[in-house]
């Protein structure tokens, strides 16, 4: 590539800090394809011109580093199309396409005397861009003007996804978020080169979209009672109570959060769940129960309203639609009509998860069905209702995605999956010819406990940042061409505010981000942990909410040969010591230091436990009571 000759500026901003800590490693998140690092660094001066073709996806690139540029660094920043003209940074379109960059790559090449990012498409200068940020300074991503000298080291960089579907599915049924909100949460996104935003809108506990044609959808079915403790385990509500917590999106915010997204280069798809988890369609419209009572029925709160035993899902109260009437059909209809219109994306998500089928059981309605269709048990009468759907949502111009429940019954022909029950059912639909999306639970359930569960609301389950960085979404057994990608996805059952939802999904997103982007050869949990803790540092100054999980111990608590409680401590991080405590004081350095199994006294009541990096506490202080540990001896996991 040819070298820049660029005229800077003799003012720069003064010097504090530098963006890398080492001259030998890069934090970038997800990690390239190929990088080489070469002697020197590009410092930025106070003037910044831009140069790139002034076509209208490329303006939003260049608008997108302007504002970061013009924000924390102070640079005065002037966009210009002429190409013979000196530029700090050149974005440009290659006239021939680089074959091995295909549509989303890009080539960064950072000199001393100045940057230029080249792409195919538009999509790649914006990637591109991204990775540049993070070779700044931490620095940048504050909202106030900081003091530092804007150097970034001299690299030459090619790049490009791995795969092109990587989502994070945000649940904004469970409790709602706002539409600035989820702005905020795609702007997190993009940092990380996701490019699908998978919005869950339908569920028992709200409607989430405003569908014109059925207006009690949002007007009833949006709003139910505020509760705050553990959800699933809610009282009840009173009559008295007021159903006046939640919201919905108007078709307007919805036009204005898809074009929010498609100008950062993502898209937005909608997940409308059915025939399960409709309570919230089912209050607002009760004729499309197959269970007489329905009109009786409220927008659920959180309180106890589904039995996952061994004998399979059972609901306490009817939250599926009936499929067995044509007003079902007519009612869906109507609904893809509108949704099919305000979401460009090619999928739409329908659900098809959870099922409780004990009331379709006792239907004389849906008897009726399988006799008159010969259907032989439960799940082919779901299936028969998601192939009618599936037929819905192509008349549309759409296709029809599901969790991978709607294989049980038999596919529709042209149905996509989305794998959740860990990797089995995407196998299963790849060799059966259909595209899959992986999201399993083992690896990218943003909802589970990232930590030990006495520091997180409860879930059923737990999943570690070391294992979430686990994630193939292609196992061996799968038709690779049939994976378009994967995803994570955060049920927010237990998640009550955005800050929570900040905090559930980063540092375990970056590990799914990788998963979806980086070459599989170049994953390292070595190598990938101190870029992750160089990222806490940028989201210190983003004000941006994480969690610090990565830095307490798990804790294996068995009986010894003795017959005496011991308990093992292990940490994700290599290389930090654990200092405890069993008297009820607050353990630092100075106190016993973990070294092996430690047995618990007789008579104590709590261990108390940090984590230290040399001299300084890097883990939170953990409480955790001798009676849990005796709980936990013999159970696996926690």
């Amino acid at each position: 590539m040819k070298k820049l000759s660029l005229a800077f500026c003799c003012c720069f901003v003064s010097f504090l800090s530098f963006g890398q800590t080492s001259k030998n490693t890069l934090a970038v998140i997800p990690e390239p394809v190929k990088t080489v690092i070469k002697p020197g660094q590009f410092i930025l001066p106070k003037y910044v011109t831009i140069q790139a073709p002034l076509t209208k996806d490329v303006v939003l690139v260049t608008e997108y580093l302007k504002r970061k540029l013009t924000g924390a660094a102070g640079a005065m920043v002037t966009l210009k199309a002429n190409s013979a003209a000196p530029a700090a940074i050149k974005l440009l379109l290659n006239k021939k396409a680089d074959t091995v960059l295909g549509k989303e790559g890009y080539h960064l090449w950072v000199g001393a005397k100045g940057v230029v990012i080249s792409a195919n498409e538009p999509a790649g200068l914006f990637y591109g861009v991204q990775t540049l940020i993070q070779l700044l300074p931490k620095e940048i991503e504050s909202a106030e003007v900081q003091h530092v000298k804007w150097v970034a080291p001299c690299v030459d960089i090619i790049d490009y996804p791995r795969f092109g579907w990587r989502g994070l599915m945000l649940d904004v049924s469970r409790h709602f978020f706002t539409k600035q909100e989820v702005k905020q949460y795609i702007d997190q996104m993009v940092r990380y080169k996701f490019n699908l935003l998978h919005m869950h809108l339908t569920d028992d506990e709200g409607w989430r979209i405003e569908i014109k044609s059925l207006p009690r959808l949002t007007t009833v079915g949006a709003y139910n009672v505020k509760k705050v403790g553990e959800f699933g385990n809610f009282s009840a509500p009173t009559p008295d109570e007021p159903r006046t917590y939640g919201g919905f999106y108007t078709q307007e915010d919805i036009k204005e959060l898809v074009q929010y997204g498609k100008d950062r280069f993502l898209n937005i798809m909608p997940e409308v769940d059915v025939p399960g988890h409709s309570l919230a369609a089912v209050v607002s419209y009760p004729e499309l129960s197959c269970t007489a009572g329905a009109d009786k029925y409220q927008v659920r709160s959180g309180e106890h309203m589904m039995d996952f035993g061994s004998g399979g899902i059972k609901a306490l109260v009817d939250n599926t639609l009936n499929p067995a009437s044509e007003k079902t059909y007519e009612f869906l209809d109507k609904v893809m009509s509108e949704i099919s219109q305000l979401f460009p994306f090619g999928y739409i998500h329908l659900g098809g998860d959870e099922c409780a089928k004990n009331f379709w059981e006792q239907s004389a309605d849906v008897k009726a069905l399988m006799a008159k269709e010969n259907l032989k048990n439960m799940e082919e009468v779901q299936s028969y209702f998601e192939k009618r759907l599936e037929s819905i949502v192509e008349s549309k111009g759409k296709k029809f995605m599901g969790w991978d429940e709607i294989i049980e019954g038999g596919l529709g022909p042209k149905a996509a999956v989305m794998s959740w029950r860990g990797i089995q059912g995407g196998i299963t639909a790849s060799k059966l010819g259909h595209e899959v999306v992986m999201s399993p639970t083992t690896f990218a359930y943003l909802d589970y406990m990232q930590s030990d569960r006495v520091m997180e609301p409860h879930v059923y389950a737990s999943l570690r940042l070391n294992k979430s960085y686990e994630f193939e979404p292609v196992p061996d057994s799968a038709d690779a061409k049939l994976i378009l990608g994967g995803q994570a996805n955060l049920w927010t059952e237990q998640v009550f505010n955005f800050r929570q939802v900040e905090y559930m999904t980063w540092p375990r997103g970056f590990a799914i981000s990788e998963s979806v982007w980086s070459p599989k050869a170049k994953k390292n949990w070595n190598n990938f942990y101190p870029r992750v803790e160089k990222h806490f540092a940028r989201f210190n100054e983003a004000e941006i909410k994480y969690a610090p999980s990565v830095y307490d111990p798990d804790f294996k608590p068995q009986m010894n040969t003795d017959n005496k409680l011991t308990v093992e401590m292990t940490t994700e991080i290599p290389g930090l010591d654990i200092y405890y405590s069993f008297d009820n004081s607050y353990p630092d350095r100075f106190y016993p230091k973990y070294t092996g199994a430690v047995e618990v006294p007789k008579d104590a009541s709590q261990l108390k436990v940090i984590t230290y990096r040399g001299k300084e506490p890097i883990g939170r202080m953990i409480s955790m009571p001798v009676a849990e540990l005796k709980r936990r001896v013999g159970q696996k996991g926690q």
